[in-house]
C-alpha cells in the first residue's frame, strides 16, 4: 500500500479527536499532510468526502487509498499498520496498562458530556468561558478529577511511567478546566503543563500542517 498519509480535520483547529489523531502521527513519526474541512460549509457533507469516510466525520485519515475516520479507529490503524520498533508505540507494551488506556479512550469519548459541553475546546485554543460549571458540569469534573487523580501519582509525568496517547487524551479533558481557571488538583494541573508542552501537541497549537 502507498505509504502517502493524509489527516483531515476542522479548519477551525479546535477538535479535540482530530488533535489526538494529528498527536498520533506526529508521535509516529509518519509524513503526512493536512487537510482542512469547513464544518461550517457542510464540507464533510459533500458526497465525494462522505463516500470516503462512510460517516462524514472528522477526523479522516486517508492512506493511499483507503480512508478511515474517526479518532479512535484512525489511532489503532496506525498503531496496526506502523507497529514498533519501527515506530514508536502509542500504546503500552502490557497489556493491562494497554486496557486501561483503552478504557479511558472510550470513556473520554462517551461520558462527561455536560463538562464537554460547558467546557468546550474553545476554551483552550479562543478563549476561556466565564460562566460557572452547572451542577451536571461540576459533577462531571470532580468524576475526571476523581479517575485522574487515582491514575496520576504526585509529581507523574505519564500515566504508566512512559508517554502513551492516553496521556495526550486525560490532558486535553483535564485542560478544558485548567484552561479556564476552574479548580484542579495541583499535581493534575502539573501534568496537564508536563503534557501540553509535548512537541507534537505543541504542533497542533502552532497549527502546523
Amino acid at each position: 500500500m502507498e505509504n502517502k498519509l493524509a489527516l483531515h480535520i476542522d479548519r477551525n483547529w479546535v477538535s479535540p479527536y482530530a488533535l489526538w489523531a494529528y498527536v498520533a502521527l506526529k508521535e509516529k513519526r509518519l509524513p503526512f499532510t493536512v487537510k482542512s474541512v469547513d464544518l461550517a460549509a457542510k464540507q464533510h457533507q459533500d458526497a465525494a468526502y462522505e463516500n470516503l469516510s462512510l460517516t462524514a466525520k472528522v477526523p479522516m485519515l486517508m492512506h493511499g487509498g483507503f480512508a478511515v475516520a474517526e479518532s479512535s479507529a484512525i489511532i489503532e490503524y496506525l498503531e496496526d499498520v506502523f507497529p514498533a520498533p519501527a515506530h514508536p508505540p502509542l500504546y503500552p507494551a502490557d497489556a493491562q496498562q494497554r486496557a486501561r488506556a483503552r478504557q479511558l479512550q472510550a470513556w473520554f469519548r462517551s461520558d462527561l458530556m455536560a463538562l464537554r459541553e460547558e467546557r468546550p475546546t474553545t476554551v483552550i485554543f479562543k478563549a476561556p468561558e466565564p460562566k460557572p460549571l452547572s451542577e451536571a458540569g461540576r459533577a462531571a469534573a470532580d468524576k475526571l478529577i476523581r479517575v485522574a487523580a487515582s491514575l496520576i501519582g504526585e509529581g507523574a509525568d505519564n500515566l504508566f511511567g512512559s508517554w502513551c496517547i492516553a496521556d495526550t487524551e486525560l490532558a486535553l479533558t483535564l485542560n478544558r478546566l485548567v484552561a479556564n481557571g476552574d479548580a484542579v488538583p495541583d499535581n493534575l494541573a502539573r501534568y496537564v503543563k508536563v503534557q501540553w508542552a509535548r512537541p507534537s501537541v505543541q504542533a497542533w497549537v502552532k497549527h502546523e500542517a
